[in-house]
């Protein structure tokens, strides 16, 4: 488990909390929406419905992996934040995926941008409203301590991450 600038987290989550440099969790998601909605603007369309490799997402399919996850981590810090103690389950990306991916590629790409840029809003939304003991409640989810702060920054980070892979193998 990781603690420390009062970010509670399993060690899994390093690799997303890692990326972010911003101290504060509302500058933190602040800029990446800002760089978040620059990148997705910036994505040529003839790119949109490529992977760069067999059985690998197309970059449609990542936003709406990126979607669910949000919705999931943000559930899951209004849980905590709210003093829920009912453990949390964990979700597996690749079944969600293959789930919606039919349904993704009839998808237009600009009605997905702009359910990511309404959620990132929400998401805004809901850390501003947080004080800080409800940012650093620990709940429990996929089996592991966890904080509605830790889970502002793994929102940042994971969208980070997936930003980075799609500009190394993607464009």
């Amino acid at each position: 488990m990781v603690a420390g600038k009062d970010i509670v987290a399993a060690e899994f989550y390093l690799r997303y909390i890692g990326i972010v440099r911003e101290e504060d969790v509302l500058k933190a998601l602040k800029k990446n929406t800002r760089m978040a909605k620059k990148m997705l603007r910036d994505i040529p369309r003839k790119k949109i419905d490529f992977a760069y490799a067999e059985g690998k997402w197309t970059i449609k399919e990542i936003l709406q992996h990126l979607i669910d996850a949000e919705r999931v981590f943000t559930y899951r810090a209004l849980s905590f934040a709210r003093k829920d103690t009912t453990p949390l389950p964990g979700f597996d990306e690749n079944n969600w995926a293959s789930a919606v991916s039919p349904r993704v590629a009839s998808r237009k790409w600009k009605d997905l941008v702009e359910e990511f840029s309404t959620l990132r809003e929400s998401t805004e939304s809901l850390f501003k409203s947080f004080n800080q003991e409800e940012l650093r409640t620990v709940g429990v989810a996929s089996g592991h301590p966890l904080n509605a702060l830790a889970l502002g920054f793994i929102i940042a980070g994971h969208f980070a991450h997936h930003a980075g892979v799609i500009k190394d193998r993607y464009l």
